[in-house]
């Protein structure tokens, strides 16, 4: 339990304002370091065979300009990719997330940190008239891409894969979501987001990922 809280721990979130190509956008932005080469996490992020044990199975035209498509629903297109330094995809979900273009793109930055290791960066912005967001606020995306990132650690420490759908089903992985739905509204409140909507949201996300099972 304290490896998989610490990894919660070694992220930096924060919730801020940007622009994608339908407008005005909110980003949720994770920084952390990883303790392999870029060259490493840069294949982790771009490599099919890695992806599918840290993300999902991914499918598609993996260059710039190409179509993609993520199992469980997430499609988009590759907006730029500058080995091995950034990736910056559009990011869709839903049979009709196409009807909107440009609400919503992920960008990934690397840079070398010290004794060898990685300062990642994700930033995932989208339109503010994004349906989640006065539900679920930043957790909606935050929550999920913790978990990604709980598995993608896994990966370069160890080469080890885990179930990050299944994950909460267990108390650890329930435990994990929470604290997750926690720091997101944390990160919340920091960039002004008012009290009474961040613990609607917090309640919501964490209800959404690791919904109660006692009834």
């Amino acid at each position: 339990m304290k490896d998989v809280l610490d990894e919660l721990a070694a992220a930096r979130r924060a919730v801020g304002k940007g622009s994608v190509p339908a407008g005005e956008a909110y980003t949720v932005e994770v920084r952390r370091r990883y303790g392999v080469p870029v060259v490493d996490v840069w294949d982790a992020i771009t490599s099919p065979e890695r992806l599918r044990r840290w993300l999902k199975p991914v499918s598609g035209d993996l260059r710039v300009g190409g179509k993609f498509e993520v199992d469980g629903g997430e499609h988009g297109e590759i907006l730029r990719c500058d080995p091995p330094r950034l990736l910056k995809v559009s990011w869709l979900y839903g049979p009709d997330a196409d009807a909107w273009p440009g609400t919503s793109e992920v960008e990934v930055r690397l840079a070398p940190g010290p004794d060898g290791a990685t300062e990642f960066e994700l930033i995932h912005a989208a339109v503010l008239e994004e349906p989640l967001f006065p539900t679920y606020g930043p957790g909606a995306g935050g929550v999920g891409w913790d978990l990604h990132l709980l598995a993608l650690a896994r990966l370069l420490a160890d080469g080890e894969s885990i179930d990050h759908e299944a994950i909460g089903k267990s108390a650890e992985g329930r435990e994990f979501i929470r604290r997750s739905a926690a720091a997101w509204g944390e990160a919340h409140l920091a960039a002004g987001g008012e009290p009474e909507h961040v613990a609607a949201a917090v309640e919501a996300t964490t209800e959404f990922y690791a919904p109660d099972v006692t009834c």
